[in-house]
């Protein structure tokens, strides 16, 4: 197996205010996980003007910065910056064995996987998911890691990916009747069918790893979601349908949860500032040549 590709990644929000905010109390979930395959080599977080910063850990093991601000400000800028190394994933076999579905409902009622099985707030089963699946042949197969590969590969064949399409607060409604959303909206709908599957599905937020044709960084790909799914004998397995592909040494993971609303990079209150507008930079630097 290759060894690990290391990056180095700069992480940049500024929200611009049409009036002074008198202060504001946010919470950041920009610390990359250092489990899964990941080391966190290092890792730093500022902000201008400065604040104070608290850390704390939440419910699914993430590391959260909560930031206080109380003093007028006319911006804000949130930076963000670490060196992670990524270990290649492991070959996955061809399918899990003929006891796969049944170790898996017998864990149905596990307290460690109770989130990660039931329905949240963007996950939530419609008649609009009904209707994809059947229209799509989308069904339960013999073998769980099978299921999963053609779950995957029918929401990257039946979706477009469109940019602005949906918000972050879009119900998955919105993709199963347009047709169109981002890489979002493919993991809301892969999780909320893997736990109706039975399946401990989480979301994942982070970063993905592309290159152009000339070996340009593609930016529109950098900040990323897709979904994990735990599997017997095999642990967590993450999925991408956006991009019809298991994650892998490019998917760089930020933070898990029920769905998006857990795991927003940033997230908070403003008092006064007027109308705000926020503007995201990612630059990711590989120092290690990807695998072949």
């Amino acid at each position: 197996m290759a060894g690990p590709v290391r990056y180095e990644i700069e992480h940049e929000s500024r929200y611009a205010y049409t009036a002074p905010a008198r202060y504001c109390v946010m919470r950041l979930c920009l610390k990359p996980r250092g489990d899964g395959g990941q080391r966190l080599v290092r890792f730093a977080v500022s902000t201008d003007p400065a604040s104070t910063l608290n850390v704390e850990t939440d419910a699914f093991g993430n590391t959260r910065h909560l930031l206080n601000l109380h003093r007028e400000h006319a911006a804000l800028a949130i930076s963000a910056s670490c060196a992670i190394e990524i270990r290649p994933s492991p070959l996955l076999p061809h399918s899990l064995g003929p006891d796969a579905w049944t170790a898996l409902h017998a864990e149905r009622d596990a307290f460690a996987d109770w989130d990660f099985t039931r329905p949240s707030a963007l996950t939530t089963p419609s008649p609009a998911l009904s209707a994809f699946t059947r229209r799509c042949g989308i069904r339960v197969r013999d073998d769980p890691l099978q299921s999963l590969r053609r779950l995957s590969d029918s929401l990257h064949d039946n979706f477009t990916y469109s940019p602005g399409s949906t918000s972050v607060i879009s119900p998955i409604d919105h993709i199963l009747e347009t047709g169109h959303g981002v890489c979002q909206d493919y993991a809301h709908v892969m999780i909320a069918i893997a736990r109706s599957w039975g399946i401990p599905t989480r979301y994942v937020s982070g970063y993905l790893h592309v290159t152009g044709a000339q070996g340009e960084q593609a930016p529109s790909t950098l900040t990323h979601a897709w979904a994990e799914c735990r599997l017997p004998g095999l642990g967590w397995i993450g999925f991408d349908p956006t991009n019809r592909t298991l994650a892998d040494h490019r998917h760089v993971r930020l933070a898990v949860g029920r769905d998006y609303q857990d795991v927003s990079p940033t997230r908070g209150v403003l008092r006064g500032g007027g109308q705000s507008r926020l503007h995201v930079n990612v630059r990711i630097h590989p120092l290690t040549p990807p695998p072949a």
